[in-house]
């Protein structure tokens, strides 16, 4: 495979060139490949047109889109300008290709190549499937004010996307929150340029892709490693734990598994896992024993005290926000991924249930 790792950003010619040495390493030697640049059709001009020919003399061509960056916002316009060509397929090109940018493309039905090795290209006829991965980090990223979703400020701000219905203004987003401004909008900006949130001229946001947000989340933000965890064996029935949890004196809320399994349930629950303010003190109002080894108990002082907003009762007890649960399944050992996914399905089935 091709890799180009540096620091100065590829132009347009080396990536024709990376394009064709590319392809011509992953393809068969009974095929060829011929890049021409710079091709006007049907009034639509194209950066260039890959033309592959198949050993039985059946050949494709590709509209080629060339960027030096690619926003996930700008796939859908960036596909729909190159099949204005009326060539048999497109193919997107850059120095490097972001995760959800190349999710975009294959959801438009577009194949991609960039020079770090991610490749993927797709022909019906002549047959041809080819998928390769590359690098996941950008060589040529430029600073930017926010380039993830880690931190109480993300946080805040990705529950309350979540959580409330649009439209509204970043200042009123801010508020539901309760992040700064600032924060609420470099978050926002971030996820515009990623394709989850959809803003208007005037900059109110009109639409939250919510399960992508949480998928996106999930990549920066990990259960085990953003709270303070503590592992502790219940040694009497879940109904007495059940019991003592009503009575708690302080704020807590039940998240992951337990919270899961009350709308989408997977399997018995094994683990009961509770945010708390303070650990100490609420494992000896449960009757907790800390140990090691075979806890079916985890406490967790949260990384913000978010998780204990838009919580919901059920049996007198208090659980987290869906939207919480979920982030906090998707990043957990075991069966948690799984549990995610069913209660994500229950969410998109329901979603004026637990949407504000």
């Amino acid at each position: 495979m091709f890799h180009v790792m540096r620091k100065t950003k590829i132009s347009g010619t080396q990536l024709l060139s990376v394009i064709e040495k590319t392809l011509a390493k992953l393809l068969p030697a009974s095929w060829s490949v011929a890049v021409k640049p710079e091709v006007r059709l049907r009034n639509v001009v194209v950066d260039a047109v890959l033309k592959l020919r198949a050993p039985d003399r059946k050949t494709a061509k590709f509209a080629v889109e060339i960027k030096n960056k690619l926003e996930p916002r700008d796939v859908g316009r960036v596909v729909k300008q190159a099949r204005a060509s009326g060539l048999d397929s497109v193919l997107v090109a850059a120095g490097f290709l972001g995760p959800r940018a190349r999710e975009l493309l294959v959801e438009a039905g577009a194949s991609y190549l960039d020079a770090t090795g991610n490749v993927r290209l797709v022909l019906d006829r002549p047959a041809l499937f080819i998928c390769t991965d590359g690098s996941t980090i950008n060589p040529w990223r430029e600073e930017r004010a926010l380039v993830s979703l880690k931190g109480p400020s993300s946080a805040r701000v990705i529950r309350a996307l979540c959580d409330f219905l649009p439209p509204y203004g970043v200042r009123e987003l801010s508020e539901k929150a309760g992040s700064s401004l600032g924060s609420t909008s470099r978050v926002l900006s971030f996820l515009e340029r990623e394709a989850i949130v959809q803003k208007e001229k005037r900059g109110r946001v009109v639409g939250v892709d919510w399960a992508t947000l949480l998928r996106r989340w999930a990549q920066d933000y990990v259960f085990e490693t953003a709270h303070t965890l503590q592992t502790f064996l219940n040694p009497n029935t879940q109904a007495s734990l059940n019991k003592k949890l009503k009575n708690l004196k302080s704020s807590y809320a039940v998240t992951a598994a337990p919270a899961a399994n009350l709308v989408a349930p997977v399997a018995a629950v094994r683990l009961t896992t509770v945010f708390v303010k303070n650990i100490p003190a609420s494992a000896v109002e449960l009757g907790l024993r800390e140990i090691d080894a075979g806890a079916n108990v985890i406490l967790a002082e949260p990384l913000d005290p978010v998780v204990f907003e838009r919580t919901w009762r059920k049996g007198g007890i208090v659980y987290a926000a869906l939207s919480q649960v979920a982030a906090d399944l998707m990043t957990s050992p075991g069966r948690g991924p799984a549990e995610a996914d069913a209660l994500m399905r229950w969410m998109g089935k329901h979603e004026n249930d637990w949407r504000t």
